[in-house]
């Protein structure tokens, strides 16, 4: 995205048995909210993953990991955790038009994950 440039920003936490498990944060820039791309707008409860991986033109780029401190600002106050995180972000492009989406796996999220040792 160039500097200053409008964007669509949308925040949710996916949840599991009630709980949540993982942060996700996407960023749409309003140069991609054209054409066919406008109902991206207001696409509501429904999942971003749905639509992605739904569209033929989708392009996947590869993902780039980090870990994050568990009261780290980019968390809201109601998701920040007392144990640093891991999270990935991904940029994709529809129709030749790019966007980027932010995972960040919670605590509730870990402590249901198998613990795999290299």
């Amino acid at each position: 995205m160039k500097p200053r440039e409008p964007a669509i920003i949308r925040e949710v936490a996916l949840l599991c048995g009630g709980k949540p498990w993982v942060f996700a944060r996407s960023v749409l820039p309003a140069s991609s909210l054209s054409g066919r791309l406008y109902r991206l707008r207001k696409f509501k409860d429904n999942a971003l993953g749905e639509i992605l991986f739904r569209d033929h033109s989708m392009r996947r780029y590869p993902f780039e990991i980090a870990r994050l401190e568990g009261h780290s600002p980019l968390l809201p106050t109601h998701l920040q955790q007392s144990e640093a995180l891991w999270g990935r972000r991904c940029r994709f492009e529809l129709a030749g038009k790019p966007l980027m989406v932010s995972e960040f796996f919670l605590h509730n999220f870990q402590a249901q994950t198998p613990k795999i040792t290299l």
